[in-house]
């Protein structure tokens, strides 16, 4: 089960269909490497971000995807996503991204990291990147790193 709460309405004025794009990214990241897993996403405001980004991270300001696993597996909840509106929405203008294409690639990042990825090193962003790839192929979005100048800043952002 994959459940969606839309805390800023930023989302459904740019995105009507942001809750089925959440889904979809949701679940193709989950089919193959955690079958039936459920997870929460939140498509909340940058504000609301920060306050998170402060909390859980000691860092200030708003980012543009946090994840939060699951202290444990009942049920098959892996854990809660969190995107930030603002965050993405400018993330995907600087980029030459469509919005829709960007928030698939945070959610299918936030949910690899529920399932256990990261890239906190070359090896780890390899990986990671790869399998995100692969997703993304299948739900129709351009590769992310075909911009290779554009990949430190995305470790920095997405880390």
């Amino acid at each position: 089960m994959i459940e969606i709460a839309i805390t800023d309405r930023a989302w459904t004025r740019a995105l009507g269909n942001a809750r089925a794009l959440t889904r979809r990214a949701t679940r193709a990241a989950f089919a193959d490497l955690a079958p039936g897993a459920a997870a929460a996403v939140r498509l909340t405001s940058d504000q609301a971000m920060s306050e998170l980004n402060r909390r859980f991270r000691g860092k200030e300001g708003p980012t543009n995807v946090l994840a939060f696993p699951a202290t444990s597996g009942v049920g098959g909840g892996l854990g809660d996503i969190a995107v930030a509106f603002g965050v993405c929405e400018r993330e995907a203008a600087a980029q030459g991204k469509s919005l829709a294409d960007h928030l698939q690639h945070l959610v299918v990042h936030g949910a690899l990291h529920l399932i256990g990825y990261d890239h906190q090193n070359d090896g780890e962003a390899e990986t990671m990147e790869t399998i995100e790839r692969r997703i993304l192929a299948r739900l129709g979005v351009a590769d992310p790193y075909a911009d290779r100048d554009g990949l430190e800043s995305h470790v920095r952002t997405l880390g």
